[in-house]
């Protein structure tokens, strides 16, 4: 899946140069379970952008199923993206004028499916994520955690090989906390999607097959899954 080898990124802050990465190597194999952790600042979520295909490296090899995603064209990236991504965020991201089912309608555009097609699937995602009776609520009439599922539906939607989820647990409590990444778990096991994942939640990072974490910039592996182990 993932072959990374040392991967840097830098940005200009005024004169200084900020390393946001600095030489990661890492491998993740189809269907890991990876969590990174690190203080804020040190690059996770740098990182899980270069690793979904928002931003690209400054230096380094970045090989996604054998393709350098740093050496492709802005046309190329965007089909990748489009087509093996799905994306959570801590903030849930739906657009609020938006239905539960538009919201996931929407990611579903980009790929020029009918509009019948993409309403079925995204009735389907919703269904899977325990919401088949929320389709046609707003943002606004659903609790934090239904958002969250939401997000997780219209990640799916297009049936991605990769899941990043930027601290998808983030803005919600305890038990509500535990129902999502549950549910994250069970879609794991259950489509043998890879998913990455950055937390700052311990009790999270602790229930994740493979942890690593970032500081300064390096990405150090942590604990290993068992599978990883043994073999």
């Amino acid at each position: 899946m993932y072959e990374i080898s040392d991967l840097t990124k830098q940005y200009k802050r005024g004169k200084e140069t900020i390393n946001a990465l600095n030489g990661v190597n890492v491998l993740i194999p189809d269907g890991d379970m990876l969590a990174i952790q690190g203080p804020t600042g040190h690059g996770k979520s740098t990182l899980l952008q270069l690793l979904g295909g928002l931003d690209r490296p400054t230096s380094g090899s970045l090989l996604f199923d054998g393709r350098d995603m740093a050496k492709l064209n802005e046309m190329q990236l965007t089909k990748l993206r489009s087509q093996n991504f799905g994306y959570i965020f801590q903030s849930f991201n739906l657009i609020p004028t938006l239905t539960a089912q538009e919201n996931v309608e929407t990611a579903l555009v980009p790929l020029k499916i009918s509009a019948a097609e993409r309403k079925e699937r995204a009735a389907r995602a919703l269904a899977e994520v325990g919401l088949g009776d929320r389709v046609g609520h707003l943002q606004g009439e659903l609790s934090g955690g239904q958002q969250q599922r939401v997000a997780i539906a219209r990640a799916l939607v297009k049936e991605p090989k990769v899941i990043m989820a930027d601290e998808p647990t983030g803005n919600l409590d305890e038990d509500t906390r535990d129902e999502i990444f549950g549910l994250l778990e069970k879609l794991w096991r259950e489509r043998n999607l890879t998913v990455i994942m950055v937390t700052h939640d311990s009790a999270i990072a602790n229930r994740v097959p493979r942890l690593a974490q970032i500081k300064n910039g390096k990405l150090t592996i942590k604990r290993e899954a068992p599978s990883a182990v043994t073999s």
